[in-house]
């Protein structure tokens, strides 16, 4: 669970590029965070990972303050960040077992994920390769499995289906959906409306730093009272905000 209090981000002590959010996101969840370009979604996940302090407010990640107890809080959370362009001199590999290394996963363990997950994502004869080699996509999917070689209970993804192909995007979206099934917690932001319309079992919606809206999709129709698209009712939210 991901337990986020009253929280704000204050850049050049007056620019607000989070302000005073509240939201729980529950164990057994999929959820997403929707927003316009610069509408405080990448800030608030760098809150949420300890990237970048917190001006005023508390986050706390299965009971642990990612602000006073942040090493405990961060072991237990993948991350899967905005861009993919990361450690390229590195085989793919090297900077999977790295991760491991990190998270201080076993040799036992770590042979056995890495396998898995370079079936699901076909990056088996990839793996000897340096990362600078691979496409933009490739990228994209060493990452997702780095973050996910310590199978952490919190998944925390940033964007996480920009340059995947529709195979590894609806694995992904199916390892999500059985995490989540099997009592953790997926958080994630997106641009693409459909997918957390199809995934998501709540979004909130954040515009220039302030929710606009969490709970279901129901919910936010019966706010509505029409039978809306996604699209559409996000629109009205961020255009009238």
């Amino acid at each position: 669970m991901i337990e986020i209090s009253n929280v704000t981000k204050v850049y050049n002590k007056t620019y607000k590029a989070v302000d005073n959010i509240s939201m729980d996101i529950r164990d057994g969840e999929i959820f997403g965070l929707l927003g316009p370009n610069g509408a405080g979604k990448t800030t608030t996940i760098k809150m949420l990972t300890g990237i970048i302090d917190i001006t005023e407010g508390e986050i706390k990640l299965n009971g642990k303050s990612i602000k006073d107890n942040s090493l405990e809080a961060k072991k237990l959370f993948g991350f899967v960040p905005d861009s993919p362009d990361m450690f390229l001199r590195l085989k793919g590999i090297e900077y999977l077992n790295f991760m491991a290394d990190v998270y201080q996963v076993s040799k036992e363990d770590r042979k056995q994920r890495i396998a898995e997950l370079a079936k699901v994502f076909d990056m088996e004869s990839a793996l000897g390769d340096k990362i600078m080699s691979y496409s933009h996509g490739m990228r994209q999917k060493i990452v997702i499995m780095g973050t996910l070689v310590h199978n952490p209970r919190i998944w925390i993804l940033d964007e996480p289906m920009t340059g995947l192909d529709p195979k590894s995007s609806f694995d992904l979206k199916t390892m999500m959906r059985q995490h989540a099934d099997n009592g953790n917690t997926v958080l994630f932001s997106t641009h693409v409306l459909e997918v957390a319309e199809k995934v998501c079992d709540r979004v909130a919606i954040i515009n220039k730093g302030k929710v606009l809206f969490c709970g279901t999709l129901n919910e936010m129709k019966e706010h509505f009272k029409e039978n809306e698209s996604l699209e559409k009712m996000f629109l009205e939210m961020t255009e009238n905000a």
